[in-house]
Order: C-alpha cells, then sequence, then structure tokens
C-alpha cells in the first residue's frame, strides 16, 4: 500500500493548520490555537480481500510523566521517558473509500471536545485530547481528529504517525458511541491487518528546538 497526502509530507514540520496549537512565544500562554484540520489522505496499492479501513494517527514522543508539561521555569529532556498519544482514531471505513478530503472530519478547535461516533467515512473513537485537558477549561470528550500541540517547554521534537490500515473485516465491533481509544483499536485490529502504509511528520510548540 502507498499512503500520500496534499496536507502533509513525509518527514517534513507539519503545518499549523493541521494542529491543535501553535507557537506563540510573546503570549502568556505560549501557544495558540492552530486550524485543528484534519489532513488530506490518499492510498492506493491495496490488497485483495480488503474489507475496511482503519486510520490510526498517534503521538509516540508524549513526555511520560506530563507533570512538567507547559510548566514556567520546567524543561522536559529530549531524554525524559516517553509514551503514545493518539490523535485520531477512524474505523470501520468502506472497503470503496480512498481518500479523506482535508478538513472533512474536522475544520477547527472545538472547546470542550466534539462528539466520537458514526460519520461519513467510518466510526470515530475518543483521543488522548480526553485525559491530558481534564481539569482545564477546555476539558471535554475529545472524538476524531484533534491536531498535534506537544508541550511548550519539550526540548523533543514530536514525530506522528499516519497510518491506514487495510483490513479483512467490514467491522471491527467496536461500539457506534466511540467510547474507546488508541489501545482498543490496535487490539481489535490484531490478526486482520492485510497490509498498512503511513505518512509521518513532526512539530513542536518549542521555539527554541528546531
Amino acid at each position: 500500500m502507498l499512503l500520500t497526502s496534499t496536507s502533509i509530507e513525509n518527514g517534513a514540520r507539519i503545518a499549523p493548520a493541521f494542529a491543535f496549537c501553535t507557537a506563540a512565544p510573546d503570549s502568556g500562554d505560549h501557544t495558540t490555537h492552530g486550524g485543528d484540520r484534519n489532513p488530506h489522505l490518499a492510498w492506493s496499492g491495496v490488497p485483495e480481500g480488503t474489507e475496511s479501513f482503519a486510520v490510526v494517527v498517534h503521538d509516540p514522543d508524549v513526555p511520560a510523566d506530563a507533570s512538567d508539561a507547559n510548566t514556567e521555569g520546567k524543561t522536559i529532556p529530549s531524554s525524559a521517558e516517553r509514551t503514545d498519544f493518539f490523535h485520531w482514531l477512524l474505523v470501520d471505513i468502506p472497503a470503496d473509500v480512498r481518500e479523506i478530503a482535508e478538513g472533512a472530519l474536522s475544520d477547527g478547535v472545538v472547546k470542550n471536545g466534539r462528539a466520537p461516533g458514526r460519520t461519513t467515512h467510518g466510526i470515530e473513537g475518543t483521543n488522548n485530547f480526553t485525559d491530558f485537558l481534564k481539569g482545564s477549561p477546555m476539558e471535554g470528550t475529545y472524538g476524531g481528529y484533534d491536531g498535534p500541540c506537544p508541550p511548550w517547554n519539550d526540548e523533543a521534537v514530536h514525530h506522528y504517525h499516519f497510518t491506514v490500515y487495510a483490513l479483512d473485516t467490514d467491522t471491527l465491533g467496536l461500539s457506534e458511541d466511540g467510547d474507546w481509544g488508541g489501545p482498543d483499536v490496535l487490539d481489535a485490529i490484531e490478526g486482520h491487518v492485510l497490509d498498512q502504509a503511513e505518512i509521518v511528520g513532526t512539530y513542536t510548540t518549542n521555539p527554541d528546538v528546531d
């Protein structure tokens, strides 16, 4: 399979148009909202027997201990332990779909989140902003796509893996309400993946990191 995009380039920096937040070093908050549009994705070379597709977007570079994230006077070293953060989970995409248009499923930050569940392209799950923003004015359930927003005091550049899976089943059996996350999707696709393809983009909101 081959995954292509007119929105993001493999190995290149993701534009703020597709990010949840962007650097604003002269503001008191250090960041401001980005465009938060889902990027265009298109895939080809689909294997025979494909019954559906799944899209998983994750960042494996999120600090495992986020207690110092976005904290004045603190820095998260690049050597800090890292963990996964899931930004988009879309499953049960019909087998005849080969493309998701830019902005088709997300076009701007929605305060307190966007409901997960059934869409025109499949079923969207709950992303990790739901946990990350607990206790903040932005707290809520975040379904669908929400783009990069790494801590502004993180010394590491983050890598965002946009992966499309071709599956041998027309449904993963996950609930229509989208009350599930990344680990649930990875468990559900196990044993059903015929092929996969990905694009990896990078992002940082730290003005001192290239």
